[in-house]
């Protein structure tokens, strides 16, 4: 069973990162698509384009938003690609271009998945 990391996408690419899965809706501004060293791009496993927008990366907002992310999670069939990817991969990082390395969705997705890797 994998690790599941977070990372920045404009931190450099590492070895150590393993599978690298971009988990933003919106391609980050930048990035050369050539030069992000991807392995999968799952943009329908972000939150929806209104709780994106609603949340604004505003802190004062962050536990309604961990709340209604994880709710759309439940109900998101992309969540089982992922969790096939993270059971056979050594190491999953989830990639994210937020500045907010403390709320944003990266993390939220992160303890998801561990709770359902506890779990199966």
């Amino acid at each position: 069973m994998g690790t599941v990391k977070v990372k920045r996408i404009y931190k450099p690419f590492d070895e150590q990162d393993g599978m690298r899965i971009l988990i933003d809706r919106l391609w980050p501004r930048g990035v050369k698509k050539e030069t992000a060293r991807l392995d999968e791009w799952m943009k329908e496993i972000a939150p929806s384009t209104e709780l994106r927008k609603w949340f604004n990366h505003e802190t004062p907002n962050w536990d309604e938003f961990r709340l209604k992310y994880r709710l759309e999670l439940t109900q998101n069939d992309a969540v089982k690609n992922l969790l096939n990817f993270i059971k056979h991969h050594k190491t999953v990082t989830l990639l994210y271009a937020a500045h907010d390395e403390q709320h944003n969705h990266a993390l939220v997705l992160q303890e998801f998945m561990g709770e359902l890797l506890k779990n199966t």
